[in-house]
């Protein structure tokens, strides 16, 4: 297939075939391998008629620690989850069943849009990587939609395009609101890092720096 005839319009195109899912999760610690993975939150993305990239889907969930997990209090000091709050444990789901809707969620979109396989887009992402994986092995989850170790980190991404690498601060220079009572809650962080990434491809395409014009230099 020439350059030319690759459509820029699908999603399947503008990352080499790879499904871009937002992911955020609040854990209680640091260690993928020991702390309770608490709230997973998801937001698969689309591409409209003119190729520009938006939220689609939305997956959230709130999750009872696996067996024997470590709860470090310092880490819910931070996300303020109270695992004793009834509200909570009336919708709190198994690890089991939190990492198997959110990949038939994946790879029912990952087929939608033609995509041969998916990739975490994440702030930070090798932490929320290292626990859907962890929880994935774990739970003996078959056919993981995701890429086993490249992601999207977006504060890498923000680093490179406004000199920020903090959620918050990057969210004010795209003029995207960010309310910072609602951080560290999965689902609004997951929303956040969605309308951040999707500036930051959208923002690209404006420019007319996708696809890739390779700038020749002045032979005068």
């Amino acid at each position: 297939m020439t350059e030319e005839a690759i459509d820029y319009h699908l999603l399947k195109n503008r990352f080499r075939g790879y499904y871009p899912v937002i992911i955020d999760v609040e854990t209680a610690g640091l260690n993928s391998q020991t702390d309770g993975l608490l709230e997973l939150a998801a937001i698969t993305l689309k591409m409209d008629e003119q190729g520009w990239l938006m939220p689609d889907q939305t997956y959230h969930c709130h999750i009872q620690p696996f067996e024997g997990a470590l709860i470090n209090p310092d880490s819910m000091k931070i996300n303020g989850i109270k695992l004793d709050d009834p509200e909570r444990n009336a919708v709190a789901i198994s690890e089991l069943d939190a990492i198997t809707g959110l990949f038939q969620m994946v790879r029912r979109g990952q087929k939608d849009a033609g995509c041969q396989r998916s990739i975490i887009v994440a702030h930070n992402a090798a932490f929320d990587q290292g626990f859907i994986m962890a929880a994935a092995e774990r739970t003996g989850v078959k056919r993981n939609p995701f890429h086993p170790f490249s992601a999207f980190d977006t504060s890498t991404l923000s680093g490179l395009m406004f000199g920020q690498t903090v959620l918050v601060k990057a969210c004010q220079m795209a003029k995207i609101p960010f309310d910072g009572k609602q951080a560290h809650s999965a689902l609004y962080d997951t929303e956040r890092t969605a309308d951040l990434f999707c500036y930051m491809v959208n923002h690209l395409k404006k420019l007319g720096g996708f696809p890739h014009l390779p700038v020749l230099e002045d032979e005068s």
